[in-house]
């Protein structure tokens, strides 16, 4: 897989993926699946397309995913 996406989740990071992260990250992935660092102009409304599914399947798994003991070290720290 690539190396250049990080892992956007506690206790990786300590608070909340940005979208800037997010969309990073789904950049990386589109680009090494499709294996073009900028699409030609043809295919960018499709590159962009994919970028933004896989931003929001990013989301999605991030936002309800449930990591062990970080309810707890946040409350803890509050």
């Amino acid at each position: 897989m690539c190396r250049s996406i990080k892992t956007l989740r506690p206790p990786a990071i300590p608070e909340k993926a940005t979208e800037e992260e997010v969309r990073a990250a789904a950049l990386q992935y589109v680009r090494k699946v499709s294996g073009f660092r900028a699409p030609a102009a043809h295919n960018q409304e499709v590159f962009e397309a994919a970028v933004e599914a896989v931003a929001e399947a990013t989301r999605d798994l991030l936002d309800g995913l449930q990591v062990r003991g970080a309810t707890a070290s946040a409350s803890a720290s509050a």
